[in-house]
């Protein structure tokens, strides 16, 4: 994979973190510093949507509603923002309980992490929330994907492991095998085995459904790898915060690295574009296009 081009598109709003692409054609953004969504349809001007300037929106992810669902890491609150800008916020049942990550599940709800309560949490569409405790304590719980096994998948970064969590809330931990990797970001790659991110370690994994684990050092293992995604011609894409890098990675684990236009630009979430590019939210305050050739 050999990428053709990396732009990057000024935003205004304050620490561009997660994003990703929503069902109306356009990406869609948290700004976690100033408490805003952000919009932006390639080409054309990003928008913003003002919540409680404190909340700390973190992760956002489309919903099986065809909203926009995203985490509120310091308000302990679920919001929920349709494509014309309507905002509804779901605060959870445990207080001070840090949510973090955010997937749609395969039951028609969302899953969430909990980061300081060491639960992982469900919420309806229609905002009912259900909140399942992890066998370890401590375990600061992550990101969260789906998997076609029909359970969630997630990271726990204190606790060294990646969970399975069944629709019924039953638990499953898979130890990491190289101590102290804090496993962050995670999703589901085109071999439909679950792929991780390690920011202390410096590699990418890859977990099987069965819970076998292969590791695939990055070329600078102090880059800090922090989000993953699946991305386009059968291959991964991450980011590394602390190398100012993106990545590919094919399912051999052949990988590429690029490095940013810009000095400390401290990438975090990345996806699939609407036009097929990937990109990625630079906390700076920009985001990041990626053309990769061929486009598919």
């Amino acid at each position: 994979m050999t990428v053709v081009s990396i732009e990057e598109h000024p935003v205004a709003g304050g620490g561009p973190y997660a994003i990703t692409t929503g069902p109306d054609g356009a990406l869609w953004y948290t700004l976690v510093h100033s408490g805003r969504i952000g919009r932006l349809v390639p080409g054309g001007e990003p928008k913003n949507y003002q919540l409680e300037p404190d909340c700390g929106p973190t992760v956002i992810t489309t919903g099986p509603d065809g909203a926009l669902w995203f985490t509120e890491y310091r308000a302990h609150r679920i919001g929920r923002i349709t494509v014309d800008g309507e905002v509804t916020e779901f605060p959870l049942p445990t207080p001070e309980s840090g949510p973090f990550g955010i997937a749609a599940g395969p039951d028609g709800a969302l899953w969430f992490t909990e980061t300081t309560a060491d639960r992982i949490g469900r919420i309806t569409t229609d905002g009912e929330v259900t909140e399942f405790p992890l066998p370890v304590t401590g375990a600061f719980p992550s990101a969260i994907t789906a998997s076609p096994d029909g359970a969630m998948w997630f990271t726990m970064n204190q606790a060294n492991a990646i969970g399975r969590i069944t629709s019924h809330g039953t638990v499953t931990v898979h130890p990491l095998p190289t101590a102290a990797a804090a496993p962050v970001g995670i999703a589901l790659g085109p071999d439909d085995a679950v792929w991780y991110v390690a920011i202390a370690a410096g590699h990418i994994g890859r977990v099987t459904a069965d819970g076998d684990i292969e590791e695939f050092p990055l070329p600078d293992r102090a880059g800090r790898p922090h989000a993953i995604t699946a991305g386009v011609n059968g291959d991964l894409w991450f980011t590394e915060w602390g190398g100012n890098r993106v990545g590919s990675l094919t399912t051999d684990g052949v990988i590429e690295v690029h490095d940013l236009p810009t000095s400390g630009s401290e990438p975090h979430g990345i996806t699939v574009g609407p036009d097929g590019a990937l990109w990625t939210a630079l906390e700076i305050g920009a985001l990041a296009r990626i053309t990769p050739n061929p486009l598919p």
